[in-house]
């Protein structure tokens, strides 16, 4: 599995265990909701500071 899949598979794991949805990802990392679904969905692949953000927003609300 590579990166993307990871990222993607954790923030449907955060997501599920916080009972969070998409909108309240984007607005906690500060990303859009389209760039998180698409994300999540691996429609297309985070560039190193989504991931960053994304990482940093899970990392701080364990």
């Amino acid at each position: 599995m590579d990166e993307g899949n990871n990222l993607s598979m954790d923030i449907i794991n955060y997501e599920k265990e916080h009972d969070l949805t998409d909108n309240e990802m984007a607005f906690g990392s500060q990303l859009s909701v389209e760039r998180v679904h698409d994300i999540k969905s691996q429609a297309s692949d985070a560039t190193p500071e989504e991931e960053g953000l994304l990482r940093r927003f899970m990392d701080s609300h364990q």
